[in-house]
C-alpha cells in the first residue's frame, strides 16, 4: 500500500466494512426466521439437516471455482453482483410469504442461492482486504472481523425471534433486502484496488483453480495447517451442534441453561476478537495462532470433563473456547492476506474454506449415533484432546513454525505497482 494511502484507509475500509456488517446481521435474521419456518412447518429433523447442508454445499463445491473468477473478475463488482442477488432472491421469496404460496423447497431455493451468492462475496472481501489495509493492521482487523460475528451471533436469534412476534415474514425479508442494497452503495462510491497482471494471460477456469491447488500444495506449511483445520472441524462442529443434548441430558439443564450457554460463546468470541484487534498478537503470528488452538483444545476438554453438578465450570469453559477461537483464526486470515500474492488470495481462501469443511457433513451424520452409543460428552473430550496434541506437536514442526518465512514454490513474485491502486470515480 502507498504511502500517501496510509491516512486515509480507514475512512474507505471501515465505511463498507461497516455497512457489510448490516448486511450480514440482515442475513442471520433471515437464516434464523427461514429456519423457524421449517420447524413450525415441518417439525422434521430431516428437513433441518437438508437445509443445513443446503446452506454448506456451495462454499465446498464452488468454492474454488468461485476463488478462481475472484481473482480473474473485478472485485467490486462481485461484491456488487452477490449483494444484488441476494437481494433479488429474498424478494422473490418476501413475494411468495406475502401471497401464501412459500413452500419447503422455495426455503431450500433461496438458502442455496443465498449461499451460492456468499461464496462469491467472501473471498472477494477476503482478498481485497489486504490490498486495502496496511499489512501491520491485518491482524487487528482479523481480530475485529471475528469480534463482529460474535456480536451477531450474539444479537441476531432474540432479535430474530422479537421480530417475529411484530413483523411478518415478508417483513422481516424487507429488512435484509434493505441492508443489502445499502451495502452497494458504499461499493459504488469508494475505489477497491484491483491486482494486475493477470488479464493480460489467456484464461481458464479449471487451468486457475489447480494453479491454486498447486500453490497450497507448493507450501508444505499451509498444507499442513490445511489438514490441522480439516480435522478440527470435523470435531467441531458435531460437538457444538451436539450442545443441546450435552445440556438436557448431562446437566439437567432446559432452554434458559442452552441460552446461558450459546451466549457464553457469543460473548467469549466478541471479547476475544476484541482482544485481538487491540494487542495485534506476537510478532510471530503463528504462535498466537497456537495458542489459540491449545487454549480451544483445554476449554473443549474441560466441557467434556465438567461433571453433572458443575455446570458452571462448562459455561465458563465454553467462553474460554469462545474467546480462543478468534485468537486462532484472525492471525492465519492475516498470515494469508499479508503473505499471498493479491491475484492468489481469492482462490487460495476458498480452497482452503472448501477442504476445512468438505469433511463436516459426513461428521454431522455420523455425530449422532456415536454419541448415542458411547455419550455425548466423548465428542467433548476427543475434539479437546486432539486440539491439544496438534497444537503441542505444531509447534515443534518447522514449517508450520516458519509458516510466514517460507512460501509456495509456485509463488509468483509481485513486483511493484502491480496492484491497481487508482481513484477512478470520485473515490478515496
Amino acid at each position: 500500500m502507498d504511502e500517501q494511502e496510509i491516512p486515509r484507509w480507514q475512512v474507505r475500509f471501515f465505511t463498507i466494512w461497516g455497512v457489510q456488517a448490516l448486511s450480514i446481521l440482515g442475513s442471520m435474521l433471515v437464516q434464523f426466521a427461514l429456519i423457524w419456518w421449517l420447524t413450525r412447518q415441518t417439525g422434521s429433523a430431516t428437513v433441518l439437516a437438508i437445509a443445513t447442508l443446503v446452506g454448506m454445499l456451495p462454499g465446498i463445491v464452488i468454492g474454488p471455482f468461485a476463488g478462481a473468477l475472484v481473482d480473474r473478475w473485478n472485485r467490486r463488482m462481485i461484491m456488487i453482483v452477490a449483494d444484488g442477488i441476494v437481494a433479488l432472491a429474498t424478494v422473490v421469496i418476501a413475494y411468495l410469504f406475502a401471497v401464501g404460496m412459500a413452500q419447503v423447497w422455495h426455503v431450500y431455493a433461496i438458502m442455496f442461492i443465498r449461499a451460492t451468492a456468499g461464496g462469491f462475496h467472501w473471498p472477494a472481501m477476503q482478498a481485497s482486504t489486504s490490498l486495502m489495509v496496511p499489512e501491520k493492521h491485518l491482524s487487528r482487523v482479523a481480530g475485529m472481523n471475528q469480534a463482529l460475528h460474535g456480536i451477531i451471533n450474539i444479537i441476531s436469534p432474540p432479535l430474530g425471534a422479537l421480530l417475529l412476534g411484530l413483523l411478518p415474514m415478508q417483513g422481516i425479508l424487507a429488512i435484509d433486502v434493505s441492508t443489502a442494497v445499502l451495502a452497494i452503495l458504499p461499493l459504488l462510491i469508494f475505489h477497491i484496488p484491483q491486482p494486475q497482471g493477470r488479464s493480460d494471460r489467456k484464461f481458464s477456469l479449471w487451468g486457475d483453480v489447480k494453479e491454486g491447488l498447486r500453490y497450497v500444495w507448493g507450501w508444505p506449511g499451509l498444507l499442513a495447517v490445511m489438514v490441522m483445520a480439516t480435522i478440527v472441524n470435523f470435531l467441531f462442529n458435531p460437538a457444538f451442534s451436539l450442545m443441546p443434548i450435552l445440556v438436557t441430558r448431562h446437566f439437567g439443564g432446559q432452554a434458559m441453561e442452552l441460552g446461558w450457554i450459546e451466549s457464553a460463546w457469543g460473548i467469549g468470541v466478541v471479547v476475544g476478537g476484541l482482544t485481538l484487534g487491540v494487542w495485534g498478537g506476537f510478532r510471530r503470528r503463528v504462535w498466537t495462532s497456537l495458542s489459540g488452538l491449545l487454549g480451544m483444545g483445554l476449554g473443549t476438554l474441560c466441557i467434556g470433563l465438567s461433571p453433572a453438578t458443575a455446570f458452571w465450570l462448562a459455561l465458563s469453559a465454553t467462553f474460554f473456547v469462545g474467546f480462543m477461537n478468534p485468537i486462532t483464526n484472525g492471525p492465519l486470515i492475516a498470515i494469508l492476506q499479508a503473505k499471498v500474492a493479491p491475484d492468489m488470495q481469492g482462490r487460495i481462501f476458498t480452497v482452503i474454506q472448501s477442504a476445512a469443511t468438505a469433511t463436516s457433513p459426513l461428521s454431522m451424520v455420523i455425530a449422532g449415533p456415536v454419541a448415542d452409543w458411547l455419550g455425548v460428552r466423548v465428542w467433548y473430550i476427543v475434539a479437546g484432546t486432539v486440539c491439544i496434541l496438534m497444537a503441542i506437536v505444531a509447534a515443534f514442526v518447522p514449517i508450520i513454525v516458519h509458516l510466514e518465512d517460507n512460501h509456495s514454490k509456485y509463488a509468483q513474485v509481485v513486483p511493484a505497482g502491480a496492484v491497481d491502486r487508482g481513484q477512478a470515480g470520485g473515490s478515496l
